[in-house]
């Protein structure tokens, strides 16, 4: 039985850019609606980097890359907004955020550090479920993730976005709480 093998574990650290374009990133990336959706959670353990999911992100994120866009956007098994291929998404309509429930797709430590500090801002973060027919009503939209950072995004397929003062808010407190040396020699 594979419980009585011996475990062996590894880690490596290496510095780790966004693993967006700077240029695509400052206006906002254009993401693709990807064909694959995330599975159900009774499928693979969705809570940890562990179940062997990227398949479908990484087929979608080519897929996406192959028709000039940065990434894709993915539903869920119910056809609800998930996430990104490799990041979780945002929404801001009329200054409240609103962001889909990880209930399917890993909680990021990105995305739990942005919800905080978006709540320390006062702004108010609602985690929902979202549907696709919704993305019309919002005004704003951006990734986050371990390489993604705070990434604006400024199109999803036919929906359009402007980056604007609370992803940009956003951006600078994140690089504040992440990067604080760098962001005090800046100042």
């Amino acid at each position: 039985s594979a419980q009585n093998n011996k475990i062996n574990v590894a880690i490596a650290i290496w510095q780790w850019g966004s693993y967006f374009n700077p240029a695509e990133k400052l206006k906002g990336i254009r993401l693709d609606m990807a064909e694959y959706r995330r599975p159900d959670p009774r499928t693979a353990p969705s809570k940890a980097k562990a179940a062997g999911l990227y398949m479908i992100c990484t087929i979608s994120k080519h897929a996406a890359e192959a028709k000039g866009y940065a990434d894709a956007m993915m539903l869920d098994y119910r056809g609800r907004v998930a996430e990104a291929t490799g990041a979780n998404i945002f929404f801001v309509k009329d200054g409240v955020i609103h962001t889909p429930d990880p209930d399917c797709f890993l909680n990021g430590i990105t995305r739990q550090t942005v919800i905080e500090l978006a709540k320390r801002r006062g702004i108010e973060v609602i985690e929902r479920a979202i549907m696709p027919e919704e993305l019309t009503e919002f005004t704003e939209c951006f990734l986050t993730g371990s390489a993604a950072e705070v990434t604006p995004v400024s199109e999803i397929g036919p929906y359009r976005f402007t980056p604007a003062t609370i992803c940009e808010t956003l951006m600078n407190d994140y690089t504040k709480e992440v990067y604080p040396a760098a962001a005090q020699a800046a100042e």
